[in-house]
């Protein structure tokens, strides 16, 4: 297959499968309890300079308390898949402020919008302070590296970005097909050294259970190096097996399992709760202001001690129930 055009665009990680396969071997494929806090597993398997990718949808299905925890450690020098990530980026974007650099590389597809809600201003300062390295995608681009990863391949083929600007500002190549003669894209595989993602239930070994669109994080999760799990309940293992084909994520790929109600606040969860429009909207609105989003900060992310008093603070169990009856009953 002859090269063609390439993208100019930076590529931050290796698509190399047998690099990844060395990884992959070490994880253990015993069913064990991987049960642990968010610090904890945080602390134990985010390292400086790593790559992280999270998992859901915009603000739908979303880690946010592991976003939090990565934020009120001061984690640094952070590689990022931005596939269509709204409110998990705009957290991570706080941690560059004050001279501290929490993401020097990002994969952008959709980043900085909250969808219908607006631009963050902390992630359009972020990116436009020229401090993080941008490679341009598009979501389903992101999606393919994913599955290139889960695949173990180095790279899939597609049709989409051809003659576009973010194919010229990606890190993709124009190829030949062998069989056709055509032109395709070649997407590199990205395997990320750390991903979180959110579920509904997952056992103690990491079997886990997403009710709704699963999006890309059925690849993401046999693509990432290192996988923590954050469950709105921790089930056991004998219910899991009573379904095995409701079972999206399998232990192998787990390496930590936290247990965290109302996980993906103020996100949606599917089922279970829908989004907190006016905390999202505070949000935003303290952006604006260095000085009140400085307070914002202190008082919601490095002033407690971890996700369960950030809920609190939001309305707790009340907050949630509302939240519970907008999901459930749309039409009250």
């Amino acid at each position: 297959m002859a090269d063609l055009a390439t993208g100019v665009g930076p590529l931050f990680t290796d698509p190399c499968p047998e690099a990844a396969r060395r990884v992959f071997r070490k994880k253990r494929a015993a069913f064990e309890d991987k049960v642990t806090t968010v610090r904890d597993a945080v602390s134990r398997f985010v390292k400086t300079g790593d790559y992280v990718a999270s998992g859901g949808f915009g603000a739908n299905r979303i880690s946010t308390a592991c976003m939090h925890e990565i934020l009120r450690q001061g984690k640094k020098n952070l590689g990022f898949a931005g596939h269509t990530t709204t409110h998990d980026f705009q957290i991570l974007s706080a941690g560059n402020r004050n001279g501290r650099t929490l993401l020097s590389r990002v994969d952008a597809a959709y980043i900085v919008g909250l969808e219908a809600r607006g631009l963050s201003p902390q992630a359009r300062r972020t990116m436009e302070s020229g401090e993080v390295a941008v490679c341009e995608w598009t979501n389903y681009a992101l999606a393919a590296r994913f599955r290139a990863a889960a695949a173990g391949v180095p790279f899939l083929p597609m049709r989409s970005l051809l003659g576009t600007d973010t194919f010229r500002r990606s890190a993709a190549r124009e190829i030949t097909c062998p069989f056709t003669g055509r032109t395709l894209l070649a997407v590199p595989a990205l395997y990320p050294d750390v991903s979180f993602i959110h579920v509904h239930e997952s056992d103690p070994c990491g079997n886990c259970r997403i009710r709704g669109i699963a999006v890309a994080d059925f690849d993401l999760a046999r693509a990432s190096k290192r996988l923590v799990v954050t469950a709105e309940k921790l089930v056991s293992t004998d219910e899991i097996r009573r379904t095995p084909e409701a079972t999206v994520i399998p232990a192998f790929c787990v390496d930590a399992v936290c247990e965290v109600p109302f996980g993906s606040y103020p996100g949606n969860m599917a089922g279970e709760y829908f989004s907190d429009e006016d905390h999202l909207k505070e949000w935003l609105d303290v952006e604006r202001d260095e000085e009140r989003f400085e307070t914002f900060l202190e008082k919601y992310i490095y002033g407690v001690a971890g996700f369960e008093e950030y809920v609190r603070l939001c309305g707790g169990a009340e907050r949630m129930k509302a939240l519970r009856r907008m999901e459930l009953h749309p039409e009250l």
